[in-house]
């Protein structure tokens, strides 16, 4: 399990040295099974996810914190943001996964930690969708 506390002060320390300020960070009570950090650019709006069951991190587009059912929010639309992802990865308690890894078919044996009867419920056809995902 990962450290809520130290995703956040890691994602501040990020908006800091990238030149963002860290909009909002959204802990779920129950589904997603990642937290989200909002951060704000003058040009843009970008969130840091962090899954809460393994070291990983992305860059996805923010996603509003609405009461539509999880069913209709689909899969995260993850960002290809070089520098950004450059200065996440330079922690090294997490792994920062680009969009082209997080498309790629997802192997459950790449992945041990991840519970295998939500696989096999599921079925994620992606690895972003096994990592960054709604199920209940």
């Amino acid at each position: 399990m990962v450290d809520v506390r130290e995703v956040r002060r890691l994602c501040y320390g990020f908006a800091r040295r990238t030149g963002g300020t860290l909009a909002e960070f959204r802990v779920p009570d129950v589904t997603p099974n990642f937290w989200q950090a909002v951060v704000e650019y003058p040009d843009r709006t970008v969130s840091v996810v962090a899954a809460n069951d393994a070291p990983v991190l992305a860059l996805a587009r923010p996603r509003s914190p609405d009461f539509a059912p999880s069913r209709e929010w689909g899969p995260l639309e993850f960002v290809d943001e070089p520098e950004l992802a450059a200065v996440l990865a330079e922690t090294e308690q997490f792994r920062v996964l680009a969009p082209a890894d997080l498309e790629r078919s997802f192997k459950a044996e790449d992945w041990p930690h991840l519970t295998r009867s939500d696989i096999a419920y599921w079925k994620p056809a992606t690895v972003g969708e096994a990592l960054f995902n709604y199920w209940d």
